[in-house]
Protein backbone atom coordinates (compact mmCIF):
# COMPACT_ATOMS: atom_id res chain seq x y z
CA UNK A 1 0.00 0.00 0.00
CA UNK A 2 1.03 3.56 -0.43
CA UNK A 3 2.87 5.16 2.63
CA UNK A 4 1.62 8.19 2.78
CA UNK A 5 -2.42 6.60 2.99
CA UNK A 6 -4.53 7.52 5.90
CA UNK A 7 -5.62 4.90 8.53
CA UNK A 8 -9.18 5.44 6.55
CA UNK A 9 -7.75 5.07 3.20
CA UNK A 10 -5.86 1.67 4.37
CA UNK A 11 -8.57 0.08 5.81
CA UNK A 12 -11.22 0.57 2.78
CA UNK A 13 -8.37 -0.73 0.62
CA UNK A 14 -7.38 -3.87 2.76
CA UNK A 15 -11.18 -4.36 2.71
CA UNK A 16 -11.23 -4.40 -0.93
CA UNK A 17 -8.17 -7.13 -1.07
CA UNK A 18 -10.04 -9.00 1.25
CA UNK A 19 -13.60 -9.58 2.31
CA UNK A 20 -14.81 -7.75 -0.30
CA UNK A 21 -13.42 -10.28 -3.10
CA UNK A 22 -14.24 -13.69 -0.80
CA UNK A 23 -17.84 -12.01 -1.45
CA UNK A 24 -17.57 -11.15 -5.12
CA UNK A 25 -16.00 -14.99 -5.44
CA UNK A 26 -19.00 -16.79 -3.42
CA UNK A 27 -21.13 -14.29 -5.25
CA UNK A 28 -19.87 -15.26 -8.87
CA UNK A 29 -19.89 -19.00 -7.83
CA UNK A 30 -23.62 -19.10 -6.90
CA UNK A 31 -24.68 -17.46 -10.26
CA UNK A 32 -22.13 -19.55 -12.28
CA UNK A 33 -23.61 -23.10 -10.83
CA UNK A 34 -27.49 -21.81 -11.79
CA UNK A 35 -29.01 -22.56 -14.98
CA UNK A 36 -29.60 -19.29 -15.75
CA UNK A 37 -25.87 -17.74 -15.22
CA UNK A 38 -27.10 -14.24 -15.87
CA UNK A 39 -29.97 -13.40 -13.38
CA UNK A 40 -28.49 -12.40 -10.08
CA UNK A 41 -31.73 -11.91 -8.57
CA UNK A 42 -32.38 -16.02 -9.31
CA UNK A 43 -31.52 -17.01 -5.47
CA UNK A 44 -32.09 -14.35 -3.10
CA UNK A 45 -31.88 -16.37 -0.30
CA UNK A 46 -28.04 -17.44 -0.67
CA UNK A 47 -27.31 -14.20 -2.61
CA UNK A 48 -29.49 -10.95 -0.57
CA UNK A 49 -27.15 -11.61 2.68
CA UNK A 50 -24.20 -11.68 1.04
CA UNK A 51 -24.68 -8.08 -1.31
CA UNK A 52 -25.80 -6.46 1.78
CA UNK A 53 -22.98 -6.92 3.94
CA UNK A 54 -20.98 -5.99 1.00
CA UNK A 55 -23.09 -2.35 -0.04
CA UNK A 56 -23.19 -1.50 3.40
CA UNK A 57 -19.43 -2.64 4.91
CA UNK A 58 -18.22 -0.74 2.23
CA UNK A 59 -20.98 2.61 2.34
CA UNK A 60 -19.66 2.58 5.84
CA UNK A 61 -15.76 2.23 5.12
CA UNK A 62 -16.28 4.97 2.52
CA UNK A 63 -18.21 7.55 4.35
CA UNK A 64 -15.31 7.72 7.24
CA UNK A 65 -13.10 8.41 4.20
CA UNK A 66 -15.40 11.10 3.08
CA UNK A 67 -15.99 12.93 6.29
CA UNK A 68 -12.16 13.15 6.77
CA UNK A 69 -11.90 15.38 3.77
CA UNK A 70 -9.10 15.68 1.34
CA UNK A 71 -5.71 14.91 2.69
CA UNK A 72 -3.89 15.82 -0.72
CA UNK A 73 -1.51 12.45 -0.24
CA UNK A 74 -0.37 13.10 -3.59
CA UNK A 75 -1.56 11.78 -6.96
CA UNK A 76 -0.58 8.17 -6.76
CA UNK A 77 -2.24 7.65 -3.43
CA UNK A 78 -5.72 9.31 -4.96
CA UNK A 79 -5.86 7.63 -8.22
CA UNK A 80 -5.31 4.33 -6.06
CA UNK A 81 -8.00 5.22 -3.44
CA UNK A 82 -10.30 6.57 -6.82
CA UNK A 83 -9.69 2.80 -7.88
CA UNK A 84 -10.87 1.39 -5.41
CA UNK A 85 -14.14 3.56 -4.68
CA UNK A 86 -15.03 2.50 -8.28
CA UNK A 87 -14.06 -1.17 -7.47
CA UNK A 88 -16.63 -1.27 -5.40
CA UNK A 89 -19.23 0.55 -7.42
CA UNK A 90 -18.71 -1.45 -10.02
CA UNK A 91 -18.95 -4.85 -7.70
CA UNK A 92 -22.42 -3.07 -6.79
CA UNK A 93 -23.45 -2.85 -10.04
CA UNK A 94 -22.16 -6.27 -11.15
CA UNK A 95 -24.74 -7.44 -8.40
CA UNK A 96 -27.53 -5.12 -9.59
CA UNK A 97 -27.81 -3.41 -6.47
CA UNK A 98 -27.41 -0.74 -9.01
CA UNK A 99 -28.78 -0.36 -12.06
CA UNK A 100 -28.52 2.49 -14.34
CA UNK A 101 -31.76 2.13 -16.28
CA UNK A 102 -33.83 2.20 -13.27
CA UNK A 103 -32.22 5.15 -11.48
CA UNK A 104 -31.96 8.44 -12.37
CA UNK A 105 -28.83 9.28 -9.88
CA UNK A 106 -26.36 6.64 -8.14
CA UNK A 107 -27.97 5.43 -4.96
CA UNK A 108 -24.69 4.93 -3.78
CA UNK A 109 -24.56 8.48 -2.76
CA UNK A 110 -21.27 8.65 -0.14
CA UNK A 111 -19.01 6.96 -3.02
CA UNK A 112 -20.57 8.95 -5.97
CA UNK A 113 -19.60 12.17 -3.70
CA UNK A 114 -15.61 10.98 -3.30
CA UNK A 115 -15.41 9.48 -6.61
CA UNK A 116 -16.57 12.99 -8.73
CA UNK A 117 -14.03 14.87 -5.79
CA UNK A 118 -11.22 12.63 -6.38
CA UNK A 119 -11.48 12.62 -10.54
CA UNK A 120 -12.26 15.90 -10.81
CA UNK A 121 -9.03 16.84 -8.91
CA UNK A 122 -6.92 14.61 -11.24
CA UNK A 123 -8.66 15.61 -14.72
CA UNK A 124 -9.69 11.89 -14.80
CA UNK A 125 -13.00 9.72 -15.05
CA UNK A 126 -14.82 9.37 -11.82
CA UNK A 127 -15.11 5.92 -12.34
CA UNK A 128 -12.33 2.73 -12.31
CA UNK A 129 -10.62 2.26 -15.23
CA UNK A 130 -8.21 0.03 -17.08
CA UNK A 131 -5.05 0.89 -15.38
CA UNK A 132 -6.66 0.32 -12.00
CA UNK A 133 -6.63 -3.11 -12.38
CA UNK A 134 -3.43 -3.48 -14.57
CA UNK A 135 -0.77 -0.80 -14.89
CA UNK A 136 -1.57 0.62 -11.74
CA UNK A 137 -2.75 -2.03 -9.57
CA UNK A 138 -0.39 -2.24 -6.66
CA UNK A 139 0.31 -5.64 -5.36
CA UNK A 140 0.78 -6.60 -1.69
CA UNK A 141 2.72 -9.52 -0.72
CA UNK A 142 2.72 -10.90 -4.06
CA UNK A 143 -1.26 -10.19 -4.89
CA UNK A 144 -2.62 -7.28 -7.17
CA UNK A 145 -6.18 -6.42 -6.82
CA UNK A 146 -9.25 -8.02 -8.08
CA UNK A 147 -12.57 -8.28 -7.88
CA UNK A 148 -12.71 -12.27 -7.13
CA UNK A 149 -10.49 -14.61 -6.34
CA UNK A 150 -11.30 -16.86 -9.52
CA UNK A 151 -8.25 -17.93 -11.94
CA UNK A 152 -10.09 -16.89 -14.72
CA UNK A 153 -10.35 -13.22 -13.83
CA UNK A 154 -6.88 -13.52 -12.72
CA UNK A 155 -5.31 -14.58 -15.83
CA UNK A 156 -7.37 -12.01 -17.48
CA UNK A 157 -6.12 -8.83 -15.52
CA UNK A 158 -2.34 -10.42 -15.74
CA UNK A 159 -2.05 -11.11 -19.58
CA UNK A 160 -4.25 -7.43 -19.75
CA UNK A 161 -1.26 -6.34 -18.12
CA UNK A 162 1.75 -7.61 -19.98
CA UNK A 163 -0.50 -7.18 -23.67
CA UNK A 164 -0.31 -2.94 -22.42
CA UNK A 165 2.92 -2.98 -21.41
CA UNK A 166 3.94 -4.42 -24.80
CA UNK A 167 1.88 -1.97 -26.84
CA UNK A 168 3.56 0.91 -24.51
CA UNK A 169 7.28 -0.40 -25.40
CA UNK A 170 6.20 -0.35 -29.16
CA UNK A 171 4.71 3.21 -28.98
CA UNK A 172 7.83 4.59 -26.84
CA UNK A 173 9.77 3.37 -29.05
CA UNK A 174 7.75 4.94 -32.23
CA UNK A 175 7.47 8.55 -30.23
CA UNK A 176 11.65 8.42 -29.66
CA UNK A 177 12.06 7.72 -33.10
CA UNK A 178 10.32 10.81 -34.46
CA UNK A 179 12.34 13.61 -33.64
CA UNK A 180 15.60 11.47 -35.02
CA UNK A 181 13.88 11.19 -38.48
CA UNK A 182 12.69 8.10 -40.50
CA UNK A 183 16.60 8.35 -42.14
CA UNK A 184 18.42 8.16 -38.65
CA UNK A 185 21.02 5.57 -38.53
CA UNK A 186 19.36 4.42 -35.43
CA UNK A 187 15.51 4.30 -37.18
CA UNK A 188 15.74 0.56 -37.41
CA UNK A 189 17.13 -0.20 -33.69
CA UNK A 190 13.63 1.79 -33.07
CA UNK A 191 11.52 -0.38 -35.42
CA UNK A 192 13.01 -3.11 -34.46
CA UNK A 193 12.11 -3.02 -31.03
CA UNK A 194 8.51 -1.67 -31.65
CA UNK A 195 8.27 -5.21 -33.92
CA UNK A 196 9.87 -7.06 -30.50
CA UNK A 197 6.81 -5.36 -28.65
CA UNK A 198 4.27 -6.30 -30.72
CA UNK A 199 5.39 -9.88 -31.23
CA UNK A 200 5.07 -10.14 -27.14
CA UNK A 201 1.71 -8.68 -27.01
CA UNK A 202 0.96 -11.66 -29.92
CA UNK A 203 2.36 -14.12 -28.03
CA UNK A 204 0.41 -13.18 -24.60
CA UNK A 205 -3.01 -12.87 -26.55
CA UNK A 206 -2.15 -16.06 -27.60
CA UNK A 207 -1.88 -17.61 -24.38
CA UNK A 208 -4.55 -15.71 -22.90
CA UNK A 209 -7.07 -16.80 -25.04
CA UNK A 210 -5.53 -20.61 -24.48
CA UNK A 211 -5.78 -20.47 -21.60
CA UNK A 212 -8.95 -18.12 -20.08
CA UNK A 213 -12.25 -20.22 -19.98
CA UNK A 214 -15.12 -18.24 -22.48
CA UNK A 215 -17.91 -19.44 -19.54
CA UNK A 216 -16.02 -18.09 -17.01
CA UNK A 217 -15.21 -14.65 -18.77
CA UNK A 218 -18.43 -13.98 -20.15
CA UNK A 219 -20.24 -14.58 -16.81
CA UNK A 220 -18.02 -13.96 -14.11
CA UNK A 221 -15.63 -11.45 -15.62
CA UNK A 222 -17.05 -9.36 -18.32
CA UNK A 223 -20.17 -8.09 -15.94
CA UNK A 224 -17.99 -6.37 -13.61
CA UNK A 225 -16.99 -4.04 -17.03
CA UNK A 226 -20.57 -2.36 -17.01
CA UNK A 227 -21.40 1.65 -17.42
CA UNK A 228 -23.00 2.91 -14.03
CA UNK A 229 -23.94 5.77 -12.59
CA UNK A 230 -21.50 8.15 -10.54
CA UNK A 231 -23.90 10.90 -9.21
CA UNK A 232 -26.56 11.51 -11.80
CA UNK A 233 -24.24 10.80 -15.07
CA UNK A 234 -23.79 7.26 -16.48
CA UNK A 235 -20.14 6.48 -17.17
CA UNK A 236 -19.55 3.69 -19.79
CA UNK A 237 -17.20 0.81 -18.59
CA UNK A 238 -13.40 0.44 -18.38
CA UNK A 239 -12.14 -0.76 -21.61
CA UNK A 240 -9.09 -2.58 -21.84
CA UNK A 241 -7.60 -0.20 -24.64
CA UNK A 242 -7.97 2.89 -22.35
CA UNK A 243 -4.60 3.59 -22.65
CA UNK A 244 -2.78 6.21 -25.15
CA UNK A 245 -0.04 3.46 -26.28
CA UNK A 246 -2.34 1.52 -28.46
CA UNK A 247 -3.84 4.76 -29.99
CA UNK A 248 0.20 6.45 -30.54
CA UNK A 249 0.96 3.19 -32.38
CA UNK A 250 -2.47 3.86 -34.89
CA UNK A 251 -1.17 7.59 -35.23
CA UNK A 252 2.58 7.23 -35.88
CA UNK A 253 2.26 4.53 -38.41
CA UNK A 254 -0.57 6.51 -40.03
CA UNK A 255 -2.38 3.64 -40.19
CA UNK A 256 -5.22 5.65 -38.31
CA UNK A 257 -5.88 9.38 -38.67
CA UNK A 258 -6.78 12.09 -35.95
CA UNK A 259 -8.93 14.04 -38.86
CA UNK A 260 -10.97 11.12 -39.14
CA UNK A 261 -14.96 11.76 -37.50
CA UNK A 262 -14.73 7.77 -36.66
CA UNK A 263 -11.44 7.76 -34.99
CA UNK A 264 -11.26 11.23 -33.39
CA UNK A 265 -14.79 10.34 -31.68
CA UNK A 266 -13.06 7.32 -29.93
CA UNK A 267 -9.76 9.32 -28.63
CA UNK A 268 -12.34 12.07 -27.05
CA UNK A 269 -13.95 9.02 -25.50
CA UNK A 270 -11.32 7.28 -24.03
CA UNK A 271 -9.09 10.46 -22.85
CA UNK A 272 -10.60 10.78 -19.65
CA UNK A 273 -10.62 7.33 -18.89
CA UNK A 274 -6.39 7.22 -19.26
CA UNK A 275 -4.00 8.45 -16.76
CA UNK A 276 -3.45 12.61 -16.93
CA UNK A 277 0.51 11.69 -18.61
CA UNK A 278 -1.37 9.76 -20.92
CA UNK A 279 -3.60 11.89 -22.41
CA UNK A 280 -0.62 14.27 -22.76
CA UNK A 281 1.26 11.93 -24.58
CA UNK A 282 -1.73 11.36 -27.37
CA UNK A 283 -2.81 14.84 -27.75
CA UNK A 284 0.98 15.37 -28.57
CA UNK A 285 0.96 12.48 -31.11
CA UNK A 286 -2.11 13.83 -32.55
CA UNK A 287 0.05 16.79 -34.22
CA UNK A 288 3.43 14.95 -35.67
CA UNK A 289 3.45 13.33 -39.00
CA UNK A 290 3.43 9.88 -39.25
CA UNK A 291 6.04 7.85 -40.42
CA UNK A 292 4.10 6.29 -43.35
CA UNK A 293 3.69 10.08 -44.41
CA UNK A 294 7.56 10.66 -44.37
CA UNK A 295 8.29 7.56 -45.91
CA UNK A 296 6.05 8.76 -48.80
CA UNK A 297 7.20 12.00 -49.13
CA UNK A 298 10.96 10.94 -49.15
CA UNK A 299 12.68 12.27 -52.41
CA UNK A 300 12.26 9.96 -55.43
CA UNK A 301 16.59 10.63 -55.52
CA UNK A 302 16.31 8.79 -51.95
CA UNK A 303 14.06 5.97 -52.63
CA UNK A 304 16.87 3.76 -53.71
CA UNK A 305 19.05 4.43 -50.95
CA UNK A 306 20.26 2.28 -48.46
CA UNK A 307 18.56 3.98 -45.49
CA UNK A 308 15.04 4.07 -47.45
CA UNK A 309 15.01 0.60 -48.30
CA UNK A 310 15.67 -0.70 -45.06
CA UNK A 311 13.82 1.41 -42.90
CA UNK A 312 10.57 1.14 -44.92
CA UNK A 313 10.76 -2.64 -44.58
CA UNK A 314 10.83 -2.61 -41.00
CA UNK A 315 8.07 0.05 -41.19
CA UNK A 316 5.88 -2.49 -43.36
CA UNK A 317 7.11 -5.21 -40.90
CA UNK A 318 5.62 -3.26 -37.97
CA UNK A 319 2.46 -2.12 -39.63
CA UNK A 320 2.04 -5.76 -40.09
CA UNK A 321 2.06 -6.64 -36.72
CA UNK A 322 0.20 -4.11 -36.05
CA UNK A 323 -2.58 -5.21 -37.56
CA UNK A 324 -2.15 -9.14 -36.60
CA UNK A 325 -2.51 -7.78 -33.08
CA UNK A 326 -5.75 -6.38 -33.78
CA UNK A 327 -6.87 -9.13 -35.96
CA UNK A 328 -6.38 -11.62 -33.47
CA UNK A 329 -7.97 -9.40 -30.42
CA UNK A 330 -10.86 -9.33 -32.94
CA UNK A 331 -11.38 -12.69 -33.89
CA UNK A 332 -10.39 -14.19 -30.94
CA UNK A 333 -11.95 -12.27 -27.67
CA UNK A 334 -14.44 -10.04 -29.75
CA UNK A 335 -15.92 -13.14 -31.66
CA UNK A 336 -15.35 -16.46 -29.23
CA UNK A 337 -15.53 -14.46 -26.13
CA UNK A 338 -18.38 -12.24 -26.38
CA UNK A 339 -20.15 -12.68 -30.13
CA UNK A 340 -20.08 -16.32 -29.63
CA UNK A 341 -21.17 -16.05 -26.12
CA UNK A 342 -24.43 -14.20 -26.79
CA UNK A 343 -25.99 -16.27 -28.77
CA UNK A 344 -28.29 -17.97 -25.92
CA UNK A 345 -28.88 -15.14 -24.01
CA UNK A 346 -32.34 -13.68 -23.40
CA UNK A 347 -32.92 -10.37 -25.16
CA UNK A 348 -33.18 -8.56 -21.22
CA UNK A 349 -29.68 -9.68 -20.69
CA UNK A 350 -28.03 -8.56 -24.19
CA UNK A 351 -29.33 -5.28 -23.31
CA UNK A 352 -26.56 -4.77 -21.03
CA UNK A 353 -23.92 -6.59 -22.68
CA UNK A 354 -21.50 -4.23 -23.57
CA UNK A 355 -18.76 -2.50 -21.48
CA UNK A 356 -19.32 0.45 -23.66
CA UNK A 357 -22.86 1.27 -23.82
CA UNK A 358 -24.38 0.68 -27.17
CA UNK A 359 -26.38 -2.79 -28.36
CA UNK A 360 -23.84 -5.63 -29.09
CA UNK A 361 -24.12 -5.31 -33.50
CA UNK A 362 -23.12 -2.17 -33.28
CA UNK A 363 -20.38 -2.33 -30.83
CA UNK A 364 -18.87 -5.40 -33.07
CA UNK A 365 -19.36 -3.44 -36.05
CA UNK A 366 -17.19 -0.24 -34.90
CA UNK A 367 -15.22 -3.16 -33.81
CA UNK A 368 -14.78 -4.36 -37.00
CA UNK A 369 -14.08 -1.17 -38.90
CA UNK A 370 -11.38 -0.28 -36.26
CA UNK A 371 -9.58 -3.61 -36.84
CA UNK A 372 -10.17 -2.64 -40.52
CA UNK A 373 -7.89 0.26 -40.42
CA UNK A 374 -5.48 -1.02 -37.95
CA UNK A 375 -4.98 -3.86 -41.15
CA UNK A 376 -5.09 -1.18 -44.05
CA UNK A 377 -7.73 -3.27 -45.30
CA UNK A 378 -9.18 -2.64 -49.21
CA UNK A 379 -12.42 -0.60 -47.94
CA UNK A 380 -13.41 2.43 -49.69
CA UNK A 381 -16.25 3.31 -47.11
CA UNK A 382 -13.59 4.03 -44.15
CA UNK A 383 -10.12 6.45 -44.62
CA UNK A 384 -7.93 2.85 -44.85
CA UNK A 385 -4.60 3.66 -45.62
CA UNK A 386 -4.66 0.06 -47.78
CA UNK A 387 -3.54 2.05 -51.38
CA UNK A 388 -0.34 4.16 -49.32
CA UNK A 389 0.34 0.75 -47.74
CA UNK A 390 0.67 -0.60 -51.52
CA UNK A 391 2.41 2.66 -53.10
CA UNK A 392 5.16 2.08 -50.21
CA UNK A 393 5.40 -2.14 -50.28
CA UNK A 394 6.16 -0.73 -54.65
CA UNK A 395 8.53 1.35 -53.38
CA UNK A 396 10.92 -1.44 -51.82
CA UNK A 397 12.94 -3.55 -54.66
CA UNK A 398 12.96 -6.92 -53.40
CA UNK A 399 9.24 -6.63 -50.38
CA UNK A 400 8.42 -10.14 -49.13
CA UNK A 401 5.39 -10.79 -49.67
CA UNK A 402 4.85 -13.43 -46.78
CA UNK A 403 6.30 -10.87 -44.36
Amino acid sequence: MHNNQTATVKKLDQWIRGEFKELNTRLDNIYFDQDDRSDVNLQPQLTKPLTKKLTDTGQALISDVLKEGNTDNGFDSGYDLLGNVGIYMAACRRHEITEPSREKKSPLIEASALAMQIGASLGVTPRFSTSHLTTHNLAVNGEFKSFTSLDDELLFIDYNTRGILGYKRCADALIKLLPLGISHPLAAEMLTIAKQALNEVIQHNDMLFKCLNPQRFFYCVRPYYKPYRVGQNVYRGANAGDFSGINAIDLLLGLCQGQDPYYSQILVDKFLFMMPEEQAILRDCMRKQSLLDALLSTNKKQVDSDWFQHNAQLFLEVCQLHGRAATQHHQQLVERFIKQMSVNESPAALKNITASGPPLPVLLASLEKLKDLRTAAKREDIPSRFQDIEKLRGLIRYYDENL
